[in-house]
C-alpha cells in the first residue's frame, strides 16, 4: 500500500523572463530554488514560454519572484495569483479498464478493476491491491498505479488534479505473451478515469480563515456585507464594549482579487476545500461512462482478443 497526506499548493502565478536571452538562466535560477522549497512546485516549461510556480501563500511566491530578482538578477513577467483548485469525489464508485491491440506480431493486453472510495480531507491519496502475485505479477501492479496516477494529475472535470481517494484493485487479468507495462499503465489510467465518473466528482477550491478583530459596531454590517458579496460566510461574531471580532470563511479566489482590498488586509490561514459553488459537480447519479468487460483469455496462447477484427469496443 502507498500513500501520500501532503496538501497540493493553493496558489499559482507564471512567471517568464523580460529578455528571452535570459530563459536559460531563469530556468536554471527555478530548478535552484525548487530544490530548496520544499513547499514550492514549479512546472519549468521550454525556454520561451511562462514557467508555472505554485506555493502555500501569494506572500510565498511574490518572495520567490523577489529572489529572482535580487538574488539572480533577473529582469521577469509575473502574473496576477490565482486559486489552485482540484478535484475529488464523494461516493464509491467501481471502473474496468483494458487496453488490448495487434500490432503486427505484438500483441498487448493489460486488464484491471478499480475500486475508489473518499478519504478524509487532507488524508491525500492511498494505492492498495485486493489481487494476489499468483493472479497479477507485481510489476504489472506498478503500472496500474503509474496510470491511476497519471490520470489523478488531469481529473476528470476540468483538468485539475485529484486529491484525497483511495484506489484498490478488485481485480485483474493479463496474458503471458501479450501484457507487457505499457499495456497495464493504459488500462489504469482508464478504469481510475471511468470509476471517478461513477463517484460523483466535485470541483473544489481553497477556503481562508479570515480573523477580523477591532471592528467599530457601527462598520459592522459592512464587514457582514463584505464577506458576503466575497461569497464567504461568518463562523463567528463576537461584540465587547462596542468593538466586534469576526471569523469568517471566504474563498482564496475572492481574496485575490484587486477588489477584495478590504478582507485582504486580515490576517488569513487555510481552513481546507469545499466545492465550487455551482460548478463543475456532477448529479448524484454520477456520470460515469460504461467499461467494457473483457475476455480472459487463455494463458500461454496468444490472445484472440487482442486481434483488431474481434475487440469489443
Amino acid at each position: 500500500m502507498s500513500g501520500s497526506s501532503m496538501l497540493p499548493p493553493i496558489v499559482r502565478l507564471t512567471v517568464s523572463a523580460s529578455d528571452s536571452t535570459d530563459d536559460e538562466r531563469l530556468q536554471t535560477a527555478l530548478v535552484e530554488i525548487a530544490a530548496q522549497e520544499t513547499t514550492l512546485r514549479v512546472d519549468a516549461q521550454q525556454m520561451g514560454i511562462a514557467h508555472s510556480l505554485e506555493g502555500t501563500s501569494a506572500s510565498h511566491l511574490e518572495s520567490i519572484c523577489n529572489c529572482l530578482r535580487d538574488e539572480y538578477h533577473l529582469a521577469i513577467n509575473v502574473s496576477p495569483p490565482e486559486a489552485v483548485l482540484v478535484e475529488t469525489i464523494r461516493k464509491s464508485g467501481e471502473a474496468e479498464g483494458k487496453f488490448i491491440r495487434q500490432v503486427g506480431d505484438l500483441g498487448n493486453y493489460g486488464h484491471c478493476k478499480l475500486h475508489i472510495e473518499p478519504s478524509k480531507s487532507g488524508e491525500g491519496y492511498v494505492f492498495a491491491s485486493a489481487v494476489s502475485h499468483d493472479a497479477l505479477p507485481k510489476e504489472y501492479l506498478s503500472s496500474i498505479e503509474r496510470g491511476v496516477q497519471s490520470a489523478m494529475r488531469l481529473g476528470v472535470l476540468s483538468g485539475r488534479p485529484l486529491v484525497d481517494l483511495k484506489v484498490t484493485v478488485v481485480d485483474a487479468s493479463y496474458h503471458a505473451l501479450d501484457s507487457n507495462p505499457m499495456a497495464f499503465e493504459f488500462a489504469g489510467a482508464v478504469a481510475l478515469k471511468d470509476a471517478v465518473r461513477n463517484a460523483a466528482p466535485v470541483l473544489l477550491e481553497p477556503m481562508m480563515l479570515v480573523e477580523i478583530e477591532e471592528v467599530p459596531q457601527e462598520l459592522a454590517a459592512t464587514i457582514r456585507d463584505e464577506v458576503k458579496m466575497h461569497r464567504g460566510r461568518i463562523d463567528r461574531e463576537l461584540t465587547v464594549n462596542g468593538w466586534s471580532e469576526f471569523r469568517a470563511i471566504v474563498p482564496l479566489s475572492e481574496l485575490l482579487l484587486s477588489s477584495s482590498h478590504l478582507l485582504a488586509e486580515f490576517p488569513a490561514e487555510f481552513a481546507g476545500y469545499e466545492p465550487v459553488a455551482d460548478g463543475g459537480v456532477s448529479g448524484d447519479n454520477g456520470t460515469g461512462v460504461p467499461a467494457n468487460t473483457p475476455s480472459r483469455p487463455p494463458h500461454g496462447r496468444r490472445s484472440e482478443t487482442a486481434r483488431p477484427d474481434q475487440e469489443d469496443e
